[in-house]
């Protein structure tokens, strides 16, 4: 196990975690050159990033051939488990499968008190924030937004903003889902409830006009993709 210590360290360097929410965001393998051109420093500097990263367990790094001959190259990629910080050492992922079985288990009813469950957290988180930043309601368009993305974060959406004909779109892409380990057995549960947790932080800012998922890692697909129409 990692220490604590040892992983926030790591991604204190504002470059260093730079890098990482890049290739959080581009699932594909990167040499060492391609973020030393993206974030425009020396190859030796990308490298070292690249290397503590890797001792953290936050992404891998293999060899593979180019295609090209000669010597296959080592390549970095980000890892779909994420980072965990526990100290002392808890696995709150156990209660998780716990109560995923017994949603399972218990059908209908309890998959809709758990939607109401998590669209309520959801709003607190997005309450307690406000109350953080010392902020009221009502707020301008692009201070929203920005509490959003401050709550999403740590959490591995981003949202995006397009605008068309007057009307207000936010697009959150999922890049490094949460609950990545419990989609195998339960997929269908975890995708639910997520979403109620997203819309219930939306909601608790905006007015919403169509909240739909148009892209979900359940079939096959690189991100889960939301888009939202907010009222004007």
């Amino acid at each position: 196990m990692i220490h604590p210590i040892k992983i926030t360290s790591t991604l204190a360097d504002e470059t260093r975690f730079s890098i990482y929410e890049y290739m959080l965001q581009h699932k594909k393998h990167f040499t060492v050159q391609n973020i030393a051109e993206e974030f425009k420093i020396h190859s030796n500097v990308a490298r070292l990033h690249l290397t503590k990263l890797a001792e953290i367990g936050a992404i891998s790094s293999e060899y593979l051939k180019t295609g090209k001959g000669g010597r296959p190259g080592r390549v970095y990629k980000i890892k779909q488990d994420g980072i965990s910080l526990s100290f002392p050492r808890r696995d709150p992922s156990l209660l998780l499968n716990w109560s995923l079985d017994l949603i399972a288990e218990l059908g209908d009813v309890a998959l809709e008190k758990a939607k109401q469950l998590s669209y309520e957290d959801g709003k607190q988180f997005i309450h307690e924030l406000l109350i953080e930043r010392k902020h009221r309601l009502p707020l301008p368009f692009d201070e929203k937004v920005k509490l959003l993305t401050n709550s999403a974060q740590l959490i591995g959406y981003i949202p995006e903003v397009t605008e068309n004909e007057g009307v207000k779109t936010l697009i959150f892409s999922i890049y490094n889902c949460p609950f990545h380990d419990q989609i195998t057995r339960h997929g269908e549960i975890v995708c639910t409830l997520h979403e109620s947790y997203l819309r219930g932080q939306v909601e608790m800012l905006f007015e919403t006009e169509v909240f739909s998922q148009f892209e979900s890692m359940l079939n096959s697909c690189d991100f889960c993709n939301y888009k939202i129409a907010i009222q004007k």
